[in-house]
């Protein structure tokens, strides 16, 4: 299952949280974007942040949290790419979808 724009939103919400300290949340504003609202309050239904509004990351959220910025930072840092090559994927990629 591809990730939607619905998720995308999401985790580009739960990028935006500061791992380093659990005593820093986020607000998002009533004029901010509709899609960054809507992601907010999917992800406080979700239970991975405390408030509808944003609020702090729940257990839950935090753990979710720390695997969307690793998996951020593994995607831009070109260490996904060689690890691909290595193992082959790379030629099974461009076979599947070319």
């Amino acid at each position: 299952m591809p990730y939607t724009p619905d998720l995308l939103h999401e985790l580009n919400t739960l990028i935006r949280f500061d791992l380093e300290t659990s005593q820093q949340g986020i607000k998002v504003h009533k004029n901010a974007d509709p899609e960054v609202i809507a992601a907010t309050a999917r992800l406080h239904a979700k239970g991975l942040l405390t408030l509808v509004d944003g609020g702090y990351l729940t257990t839950l959220g935090r753990e979710a949290a720390e695997h969307a910025q690793a998996t951020l930072t593994l995607l831009t840092s070109g260490e996904a790419a060689a690890s691909c090559r290595d193992s082959g994927v790379e030629a099974r990629l461009q076979t599947d979808f070319a």
